[in-house]
């Protein structure tokens, strides 16, 4: 830089070298510097509007990274939650079916969650509500998977007794076919031969000559023996567990005593016409968890497919019953 700088006298009308001061070197030093930082200033926009810095890079590809993981877990989230739906559909159509197991409780199968927000830590950040979101369904699935392990360790506990169950089920007529005149009145509402108006026959009538046999459709104990001059007249009730109960009514005579245990096939009685009958004919009953069901649905071990077709279409036939 030069030590003077040229200035015209307009007095004297003429060029004169005139050395610089201390101000000017300080005005220009001042303003090398403004220049310097509007360069550097300048750079550094433009490097970052059109530059990435590695670590930007890489939290760039962390944020990518950890945005696929989200979206895969979701995606398993949805896989686990359609498998648990089958699993829950079969347990309920197939598994407890074959067992005889009343449907899991919904309230159980699909607990509510209740209380404060657990997830308030999480709000307000980014991508806050779908993280939430993804915890929310994972908690859910994970409440339905506990639900579903406590209704297998149910129907594992009803399959390690899986013999015991199967002799314990009603699976037999109560009367032998070749004993049978018909199949008189069915589960459902019938005419009552006394008293003449529509009313609920909670069972089935088999029709048959007093004095035939009368076998016990399960294996189980007899709670109930009675002699009664109405209403089902000598009758015998037994327990098979499970749930399972039998009723067999208007006997002439009763072969069992309370509290005998009894295995299916076995003689308990007599067909006859005592108490509230005007025939001769057995009047039996199934109870499911104290509930009476249609007997027609158990006959299984005995019939044929037809037979039971037919059978299933004499019962729910309307038409009068005999008690």
């Amino acid at each position: 830089m030069a030590k003077h700088h040229i200035r015209f006298n307009r007095e004297q009308l003429r060029t004169e070298a005139v050395p610089y001061t201390t101000s000017d070197y300080i005005r220009w030093g001042l303003w090398r510097l403004v220049a310097v930082c509007a360069v550097a200033a300048l750079a550094i926009l433009t490097f970052d509007q059109y530059f990435e810095s590695p670590k930007v890079r890489s939290q760039q590809r962390q944020i990518a990274f950890l945005e696929s993981q989200v979206k895969l877990m979701e995606e398993k989230v949805d896989d686990m939650s359609g498998a648990l739906g089958e699993l829950t559909e079969r347990d309920e159509a197939i598994y407890r079916n074959i067992f005889g197991a009343e449907p899991y409780p919904e309230h159980l199968r699909n607990p509510g969650i209740g209380g404060a927000d657990r997830y308030g830590d999480l709000r307000g950040l980014d991508q806050s509500e779908q993280v939430i979101a993804l915890r929310e369904r994972i908690a859910e699935v994970e409440r339905r998977m506990l639900a579903q392990g406590e209704s297998f360790s149910q129907l594992m506990e009803l399959s390690s007794n899986r013999d015991e169950l199967l002799k314990s089920i009603p699976a037999i007529q109560p009367v032998r076919n070749s004993d049978l005149k018909r199949m008189a009145s069915g589960y459902g509402y019938r005419i009552h031969p006394i008293y003449k108006v529509r009313r609920m026959h909670w069972g089935m009538d088999f029709s048959a000559p007093t004095g035939t046999e009368i076998f016990a459709t399960g294996d189980g104990e007899v709670v109930e023996v009675k002699k009664k001059y109405n209403g089902y007249g000598h009758h015998v009730r037994i327990r098979h567990g499970f749930g399972y109960e039998t009723l067999y009514a208007h006997m002439s005579k009763i072969l069992v005593r309370k509290g005998q245990r009894i295995e299916r096939g076995e003689v308990i009685g007599l067909v006859g016409s005592t108490g509230t009958s005007v025939a001769p004919h057995l009047h039996y009953e199934v109870f499911k968890e104290g509930k009476r069901v249609n007997p027609a649905h158990y006959y299984f071990n005995d019939l044929t497919p037809e037979q039971y077709e037919q059978l299933l279409a004499a019962s729910e036939s309307a038409n009068q019953s005999f008690d």
